[in-house]
């Protein structure tokens, strides 16, 4: 159905308002607020990795303008699993009030906690387990075993006098989980006897019919891929793909090969998962990173981070030879994942990298060397129908991937107008199983930028936009403060453009002449002379050069 645009209406007394703050519309800064008498509680608080249009962005975080000024009445934030897109801003998050309760599996806190010792903040914790019940404020929360590419996910149930609510997190329903640890189904069909009113669902493989293939299936490829290894292994994955590592240990220790970790987030999250049981790493296998230099190549299994193709990661560092570590013929490296929407163009860059240096590059289009962690459609049809919710908000997809998941749900006979395709600031108020659309915040990008946030804007992006493919001109002009009169310049330089600053020797005849009908007509305002030159040298550059650059105009008075 659609959204309009529109303030929010106020909150009437018995009802559940949900407000996704991040994660529709994007696959990453997945936020959800749940607010019942005077009280909010958040699901989830991660990040959103920035794209090609984004440059110089480190990361993107939820907007959190419309609970900022409502800090105290945060009772906690349960987190789903320990993924970054569901994580990752909890720091952000806490620098505005530190004492927030962070909930949920030992991992996924782990995790967290860790995140949060390099921002020197000590967060509350309330560790939970599948089965467990917990009240928190006003709400009754219930956490359900999920099965997802990373161990203890959690879907969360969340009771209110206004109506049962249940998130899933991400998840699929692997029936043959390297951990057999399944979705538990039981508890989803006890759900929907309870009667499910307001069903968050994971959209990122709606479009995909069928299943989802077991994790299973991708340790016998890794392993035939690495014992017809010639030389030294490398593997890229997430730095929290904790069965992808344990897959990859097994495949080195069954082919006599040792493994070591690069990348300070594989390490620290792989020596977290180890200590806490959920690595199983073989005797003799891990080595450290600066004493795999003295093993021989075909020895050798690398584990590192960079498998989107971002610039400052182990893997991309490798492709373009900055890194002690230099692929060549023979090397074999895997890309044990799939691609974030968003992040193509860098994987493939990095790939055709790697294959110029000689390198036979493995990835998912020419062998099964990774499954995704998200339900496809067969499976969110199965939970449908043994949910039958009386509401579905599609959560965590862009837009085709919630419409693919709305029409799933209206296959199954839920009503279209009970199936609500929102956007980010979509506020949804419950109340007797009834959802309805009661208003819309204006969300926005939140950038990173090194240490900076919330300070860079779209305004600043479109400008080193400009100055990364058009270039950039200035002009120093010096005035006569009195008269106006041309005492020295134009002086003209350019970067960034392929012509010689010559070029621009046709300009400064135009740019005089613009001046001295200015001043002339009684201008004296050196913005005002400056605006002058800006136009008149973006005019001739448009028409003679066919560029737009950014155009830097200095008029001094003297």
């Amino acid at each position: 159905m659609s959204i309009p645009i529109a303030a929010p209406e106020q909150l009437a007394e018995g009802t559940l308002r949900i407000i996704p703050l991040g994660g529709l519309g994007e696959v990453g800064r997945n936020m959800t607020t749940f607010e019942f008498d005077g009280k909010i509680l958040i699901v989830d608080c991660g990040v959103l990795f920035p794209e090609d249009h984004q440059p110089g962005v480190d990361l993107i975080l939820p907007d959190f303008e419309p609970i900022k000024d409502r800090l105290d009445d945060i009772v906690g934030v349960v987190l789903t699993h320990g993924h970054e897109d569901h994580i990752g801003a909890v720091p952000y998050l806490l620098r505005l009030k530190s004492d927030i309760p962070l909930i949920g599996s030992g991992l996924t806190l782990a995790l967290v906690e860790a995140k949060l010792k390099e921002h020197r903040i000590k967060p509350f914790t309330l560790t939970v387990k599948e089965g467990q019940q917990e009240k928190v404020g006003p709400f009754d929360l219930e956490f359900v075993a999920v099965n997802h590419s990373i161990p203890d996910a959690l879907a969360v149930a969340i009771r209110t006098p206004a109506g049962l609510v249940l998130a899933t997190g991400d998840f699929k329903m692997d029936q043959l989980p390297l951990d057999g640890r399944i979705t538990d189904l039981r508890a989803f069909s006890r759900l929907g006897e309870e009667g499910v009113d307001l069903f968050l669902v994971d959209s990122t493989n709606a479009d995909v019919p069928g299943f989802t293939p077991a994790e299973k299936s991708i340790g016998p490829v890794l392993d035939q891929v690495i014992a017809k290894a010639q030389r030294r292994v490398i593997v890229a994955s997430f730095s929290s793909h904790v069965h992808r590592v344990q897959q990859v240990l097994d495949a080195a220790h069954a082919n006599g090969r040792r493994v070591a970790l690069l990348g300070r987030s594989m390490v620290r999250n792989m020596g977290i998962a180890a200590d806490l049981g959920y690595l199983k790493v073989p005797e003799n296998v891990l080595i450290d990173y600066k004493k795999a230099k003295d093993i021989p190549d075909d020895s050798i299994v690398y584990m590192s981070t960079g498998s989107q193709g971002e610039p400052m990661a182990v893997l991309s560092r490798m492709a373009n030879l900055d890194h002690a570590i230099e692929p060549g013929e023979g090397d074999t490296v895997i890309l044990a994942s799939s691609l974030i929407p968003g992040n193509e163009n860098a994987v493939y860059r990095v790939i055709d990298g790697l294959t110029k240096l000689g390198a036979n590059v493995v990835h998912k289009a020419n062998a099964r060397v990774h499954v995704s962690g998200h339900a496809a459609a067969g499976e969110l049809l199965y939970c449908y129908n043994i949910l039958k919710p009386k509401n579905v908000l599609p959560v965590h997809g862009e837009y085709r991937h919630l419409m693919a998941n709305a029409k799933l749900a209206q296959e199954t006979g839920i009503p279209a107008e009970n199936t609500f395709l929102a956007s980010n600031g979509t506020i949804l108020d419950l109340k007797d199983g009834e959802a309805r659309v009661a208003g819309q915040y204006d969300i926005g990008f939140v950038y990173v930028d090194g240490s900076t946030v919330g300070e860079i804007t779209d305004a600043d992006l479109k400008d080193r936009r400009i100055l990364g493919e058009e270039g950039f001109v200035s002009i120093i002009v010096v005035v006569d403060a009195a008269t106006g009169q041309i005492i020295t310049g134009p002086e003209i330089h350019a970067r960034g453009i392929a012509e010689d600053d010559s070029v621009f020797d046709d300009v400064v005849p135009k740019i005089v002449a613009a001046l001295k009908e200015a001043s002339g007509n009684g201008v004296r305002d050196t913005h005002a002379l400056s605006q002058v030159v800006r136009r008149t040298i973006g005019r001739w550059v448009n028409q003679k050069l066919r560029r737009r650059p950014m155009i830097v105009p200095l008029v001094i008075e003297a």
